[in-house]
C-alpha cells in the first residue's frame, strides 16, 4: 500500500472520526444524559459493536451509495470524504449533531457536478425519501414501544429498584444492537467512495477471514472508535439533556427505536427474507441516525404533551439537516477545483 493511498485515505479516516464524535451520541446520549450509564462504559460497548457491524454488515448500503455517483479517481474520493468530514466536524464542534449520511451524499453530488457526471436521480430520490421516512418511522416505533412496555410494567408490578437494573441492562443491550446497526448502515458513508480503489489483499488470521472491502471497513471502524473516545461526550450532552429531559425508561425506548430503524435500512438478510416471502422491504440505504433519534425523542415528547421538548434546539438541529448536504456540496465542488488546478491532481477520469 503506497504512502499516496494512505494520504488520500486519511480523509475517510477523518470522516470516520467525525462520525464517531457525532453519531454515536445519538445512540448513547440518552443513556449518559439520564445517568444510567457512564461514558467510559458506552465508549467500550460502542467501539466493539461498531467494528463488528461495519465489517460484517456494511456492504449492502455501500452498493446503493456507489450507484449515486461512482467516484472514479482516488483524489476525488479523498475530497468527497474530506468535504463531508469538515462539515460534520464543525457541526460537532458547535455541539450540534448532524447527519454524516447527508454530508457524504452532498459531497458525491458536488463531485458529480464538477466532473460532469450524471447523478442517478432514482437513487437520490430513494435516499431522500428514506431520510424523510426515517424520523417518522422512529417516532412511530418509539410511541408503540412506550405504550406497550408501560402496560407490561403495570401488569408485572416490578419493584422500582429491579426496574432500574432491567433498564440498565436494556440500555446496554439496545445500545450494542444500535451501534452494530450504525456500523452496518453508515460505514458506507466513511469508506464507500474508496472501495473501488482499495489496494488491500484478503486477510486471514485463524478463523478470522476478511475480504479487501472488509479490511477497508475495519480501518474505517477503528477511526470511528477513536472519534467516540476523543470527542463524542460533548455532543452527548446536547442529545441527552438539552433536547428533552429523559427518564431512564424513555432513554431505553429512544435507543431501541433507533436501533430498529437503522437495522431495517441496513440488513441484507432481512430484505432478502421479506422478498422471498413476496413482502415489501425498505431499501438498503445509509440513513441518518440523527434523524432516527430525534424522531424517537419527539415522538415520545409529543405523546406526553410536547411540554418538555426544547423546540429551539430542535429547530437548530433540523435546520442543520438542510444545510449539511448543501454545505458539503459547495465545499467539495470548490475544493476539487483547487485540488486539480493548483495541486495538479486527477480528481476524475473520463
Amino acid at each position: 500500500m503506497s504512502l499516496l493511498y494512505l494520504f488520500f485515505l486519511s480523509s475517510g479516516l477523518f470522516l470516520g472520526w467525525s462520525l464517531g464524535a457525532n453519531d454515536v451520541s445519538n445512540i448513547f446520549g440518552a443513556a449518559v444524559g439520564s445517568k444510567m450509564l457512564k461514558f467510559r462504559t458506552v465508549a467500550v460497548i460502542a467501539s466493539v459493536f461498531i467494528i463488528i457491524g461495519a465489517v460484517y454488515g456494511g456492504e449492502g448500503t455501500t452498493q446503493t451509495l456507489t450507484k449515486l455517483g461512482e467516484v472514479n479517481a482516488l483524489a476525488g474520493s479523498f475530497m468527497v470524504a474530506l468535504s463531508a468530514a469538515i462539515t460534520v466536524y464543525f457541526m460537532a464542534k458547535s455541539g450540534l449533531t448532524t447527519s454524516t449520511s447527508q454530508a457524504i451524499v452532498g459531497g458525491i453530488i458536488g463531485w458529480n457536478l464538477y466532473a460532469g457526471k450524471t447523478t442517478d436521480i432514482a437513487v437520490l430520490i430513494k435516499i431522500v425519501l428514506s431520510w424523510i421516512a426515517c424520523p417518522f418511522l422512529a417516532g412511530l416505533i418509539a410511541i408503540g414501544l412506550y405504550l406497550l412496555l408501560k402496560k407490561i410494567i403495570k401488569k408485572v408490578h416490578v419493584h422500582i429498584l429491579r426496574q432500574d437494573q432491567y433498564l440498565r441492562i436494556g440500555l446496554i443491550l439496545s445500545g450494542a444492537f444500535c451501534t452494530y446497526a450504525l456500523g452496518a448502515n453508515n460505514i458506507a458513508n466513511v469508506m464507500g467512495v474508496f472501495v473501488d480503489s482499495a489496494p488491500f489483499n484478503e486477510f486471514r488470521f485463524g478463523f478470522l477471514q476478511l475480504n479487501p472491502t472488509q479490511v477497508l471497513f475495519f480501518l474505517g471502524a477503528i477511526a470511528i472508535s477513536v472519534g467516540i473516545w476523543t470527542y463524542s461526550q460533548k455532543v452527548m450532552a446536547t442529545i441527552g439533556n438539552n433536547l428533552m429531559k429523559m427518564s431512564p425508561f424513555v432513554a431505553f425506548i429512544v435507543v431501541l427505536s433507533q436501533a430498529v430503524v437503522l437495522f431495517l435500512f441496513s440488513s441484507s438478510a432481512l430484505r432478502d427474507g421479506l422478498h422471498a416471502l413476496s413482502l415489501p422491504a425498505l431499501p438498503l440505504v445509509p440513513v441518518s441516525s440523527t434523524q432516527a433519534v430525534i424522531g424517537a425523542i419527539l415522538g415520545i415528547g409529543l405523546l406526553k404533551g410536547s411540554k418538555g421538548i426544547n423546540w429551539n434546539i430542535t429547530g437548530r438541529i433540523v435546520g442543520g439537516w438542510f444545510t449539511t448536504p448543501l454545505m458539503t456540496m459547495f465545499i467539495c465542488f470548490t475544493s476539487l477545483f483547487f485540488l486539480e488546478n493548483v495541486f495538479q491532481q486527477t480528481v476524475c477520469l473520463p
